[in-house]
């Protein structure tokens, strides 16, 4: 064994309880960031017109500073963009990480010299807490792959260089790791995702691979692509000393039961909450449930319940005022200049000391076609828990609304593709109605009141989810299919696939 094990578990413990240190006082570290932040952009462009340097507290901040999403933000963005200096933070932003938004387009988000820390020592603290709790470091002696997005960056007319979060990211690993990091620079930039996979494949399968981080979907092809160069039939098999899968952005539990099929055996995982627009939160401990949330790395959150965001003036409300088991959409103010900025996703706190999330869905992610509002955390648990008690394996899934069907009530379309469809179709299916009806209440009484019938499953052929994501130029990277919509428009296309 080398040197690095031992040397790591010494680092990792002294890390871990500055951490908890941190978690223990989250509710004045919050503040503390807020103080911080409005004090240093307080002479900004926008500064000045927020009068950010008389906000004392936060419900100054929620009277000087409106809600605003990206579109709305955008107009300060653009000023940056085009090289003006002290726009929403002192300075240049020292980057732009360009992101296909789900809901925006695209987006151009400023990473500035005092916002990196937080998207770099958030992903280092995850490892080193997962090596403080238990004892295992011998990832950190094999090869590490990251499967993203590349990390060629290009430049503004202003000169300000833009890119991919990883791409800019990649350029700040500290030199101890990138030795062990894997795929090359020259791999990472194959721009076509279905090249780029096969080419991942071909430089790691005789190497000793101990940790794979990525989005399950598109580490699933990964895997498939092995097995296939291969002929083995598990990852066990050509990588037998991977010990960690770390992942984000998606829920782990409905690829769960396919991803064990591929690897051989169920292993160890990270669960990180990573955005363009900050590093929200990662898994702190594999023995309790939820992200801890990064309360002193320069982001100050805020939270309005989600069944209340629609509102005129909905409350918004800072970490102390916070409930365990409520919708929350989150709201972020960070060392980048982002300012009251609606991330779009919804979260739920199971723990508030120190303070954990579950990440819920995305608000503007639902099916309410009759006012049942079905939320992404829903049809996931339903998902997981159908396919844990029949065995099934999904590889993806879509539910969205079937308002005019060509016979009887409309009802909401399960697109699944199925890893071996099941024997008794109809049987799974009511299988997940009946879940669905357990968990949603506005579901239940329409069933109920025959204004829907029961959910029907569309099986869609394999890699359907893959041929829709290449067709609509978002196949791999830091993509994903959303897991339920209020329109047709994914499940047309999912269909148009078949």
């Amino acid at each position: 064994m080398s040197v690095k094990s031992p040397l790591s578990r010494l680092y990792a413990r002294y890390v871990a309880g500055k951490v908890r240190a941190c978690a223990a006082e989250g509710v004045a570290r919050q503040q503390r960031v807020l103080d911080g932040l409005v004090a240093h952009a307080a002479g900004t462009a926008f500064g000045q017109v927020h009068h950010l340097g008389s906000v004392r507290t936060h419900a100054d901040f929620v009277q000087a500073v409106p809600v605003r999403d990206y579109e709305q933000l955008s107009p300060w963005i653009e000023r940056a963009k085009s090289g003006e200096r002290d726009v929403l933070w002192p300075g240049l932003p020292l980057y732009f990480c360009k992101t296909s938004g789900t809901t925006s387009g695209t987006k151009y988000i400023p990473l500035t010299r005092s916002s990196l820390p937080n998207h770099i020592g958030s992903a280092r603290n995850a490892l080193l807490m997962y090596i403080a709790e238990t004892g295992q470091a011998d990832f950190v002696d094999g090869k590490m792959i990251f499967l993203q997005g590349s990390p060629k960056l290009d430049r503004l007319p202003s000169g300000i260089p833009y890119g991919r979060l990883s791409g800019i990211v990649a350029n700040h690993v500290p030199a101890y790791l990138q030795k062990n990091r894997m795929p090359t620079l020259a791999t990472n930039c194959i721009e076509d995702w279905e090249t780029k996979v096969s080419a991942i494949a071909d430089e790691t399968l005789k190497e000793d691979v101990r940790l794979i981080s990525g989005i399950p979907s598109w580490v699933q092809m990964y895997f498939e692509v092995l097995l296939q160069k291969t002929g083995k039939s598990t990852i066990r098999e050509i990588f037998p000393n991977f010990s960690l899968f770390v992942y984000g952005g998606v829920n782990y539990e409905p690829y769960r039961n396919r991803m064990v099929q591929l690897i051989g055996s169920d292993i160890p995982c990270i669960e990180l909450f990573p955005a363009s627009e900050g590093f929200i939160a990662f898994q702190d401990s594999q023995q309790e449930e939820g992200l801890l949330l990064n309360t002193d790395s320069g982001i100050f959150f805020e939270f309005i319940p989600a069944d209340r965001f629609f509102e005129p003036a909905p409350p918004r409300l800072a970490l102390q005022d916070v409930k365990t088991g409520v919708n929350y959409v989150l709201l972020l103010s960070n060392n980048a200049g982002l300012w009251g900025y609606n991330l779009g996703d919804t979260v739920r706190f199971v723990s508030l000391d120190p303070p954990r999330i579950k990440v819920t869905g995305r608000i503007k992610h639902f099916t309410s076609a009759f006012g049942e509002h079905v939320i992404a955390e829903e049809v996931e648990r339903a998902m997981t828990d159908v396919c844990r008690q029949t065995g099934i394996r999904v590889s993806e899934f879509h539910v969205a609304p079937q308002l005019h069907p060509a016979e009887g009530l409309p009802y909401h379309e399960w697109l699944i593709e199925f890893d071996g469809l099941p024997d008794d179709p109809d049987g799974f299916a009511l299988l997940l109605d009946n879940k669905m009806t357990e968990q949603n209440v506005y579901y239940r009484d329409l069933i109920a009141g025959r204004v829907l019938r029961t959910l029907r499953v569309t099986p869609v052929p394999q890699a359907s989810f893959t041929r829709y994501m290449k067709r609509a130029g978002k196949l791999g990277g830091q993509n994903k299919v959303p897991r339920l919509a209020n329109d047709r428009n994914i499940a047309d296309g999912l269909l148009d696939e078949r």
